[in-house]
């Protein structure tokens, strides 16, 4: 931040989401419970498909990444959190702030395209069937996730760079448990007008492109789910759109929330609860939405179990 030495802010205090003691511990033990759920679900999910085989398709490929952004993003935010819930002093530096925000919109925007992708592979894998491995080639599956990787570094950087010539010069204090990009435009003495704006049409192309890319996906799935002959294959083929859309559906509405929408109608409250959603909880929910419905995964865990039983048995003789 090139900018910092024209500050009178060296370092900002989170003031988290409330100031009860008791609440706070209480705060922590969930957050550290999800937290671990989070890590051992997503985690589990890269491993099983890195350790199956029969899980090296595009699908998975899309979902492995998915579980690998899911773990970033929360490890940005979560144990910082955990560790200011404990602390009286919930001080954060000024460039450990600034890192802190622009990996987690890095993060989250590559999440908005990713899904975009995941929703294309859905509708190539229903309605050409014939077709899948020729379009989802390895080719186009590594273009798609790549792009998606570069969009957020280049927002990410975009916002940065927009906002390395602020000064904060009023306060320190940011009223959330985390730099989120609004409560640090607040502070700002510098007119954020122009950035403000920068940012709402940012979000508003993310949502835009992804939600048309998937909405197009989508539109086209049901009427060949209901030309499948077999029982068993409509059951698959909803089961697995069905997964990717409740996902889709609480990460998109939790952020919508929280970004396209006036600064004046921002209330810290209402704010900070949406943002858990989409920071802590909805990665801790993904592994287990596209994992407890799905058979192949549960059939790839009790494969790679085998394995590794055997292995031990091996060695034993």
């Amino acid at each position: 931040m090139g900018n910092r030495n024209n500050t009178n802010v060296p370092d900002f205090i989170l003031m988290g989401l409330t100031d009860s003691e008791e609440i706070q511990q209480a705060l922590f033990m969930v957050f550290l419970l999800i937290y671990l759920i989070n890590l051992l679900g997503n985690a589990g999910m890269i491993l099983i498909i890195h350790l199956d085989l029969q899980l090296h398709t595009p699908m998975y490929f899309f979902l492995g990444h998915l579980s690998f952004l899911d773990i970033s993003y929360s490890t940005v935010i979560t144990p910082k959190t955990l560790v200011n819930l404990l602390n009286s002093h919930k001080y954060i530096s000024f460039m450990c702030c600034f890192i802190q925000m622009s990996f987690f919109i890095f993060f989250c925007v590559t999440e908005f395209f990713l899904l975009s992708s995941m929703a294309y592979d859905r509708y190539v894998a229903i309605c050409s069937p014939l077709q899948y491995r020729i379009v989802m080639s390895r080719r186009l599956c590594c273009t798609l996730i790549t792009g998606s990787y570069l969009v957020g570094l280049i927002e990410s950087l975009a916002i940065l760079l927009h906002m390395n010539s602020f000064h904060f010069c009023k306060s320190k204090v940011i009223y959330h448990f985390f730099c989120d990009i609004i409560p640090i435009l607040a502070l700002s003495c510098t007119d954020t007008h122009d950035t403000e704006i920068m940012i709402f049409i940012l979000a508003g192309l993310n949502v835009m492109v992804s939600l048309i890319t998937i909405a197009v996906s989508y539109g086209s799935i049901p009427s060949t789910i209901l030309k499948i002959n077999s029982t068993s294959g409509k059951h698959k083929a909803f089961s697995t759109c069905a997964s990717h859309l409740l996902g889709v559906t609480i990460y998109y509405s939790t952020t919508v929330f929280t970004y396209l929408k006036p600064k004046k109608s921002y209330s810290l409250g209402k704010d900070q609860v949406a943002s858990v959603f989409y920071t802590m909880v909805v990665p801790m929910l993904n592994p287990l939405i596209y994992s407890l419905r799905n058979k192949e995964v549960k059939n790839a865990l009790v494969r790679v179990m085998q394995k590794r039983e055997g292995s031990r048995q091996l060695k034993c003789l």
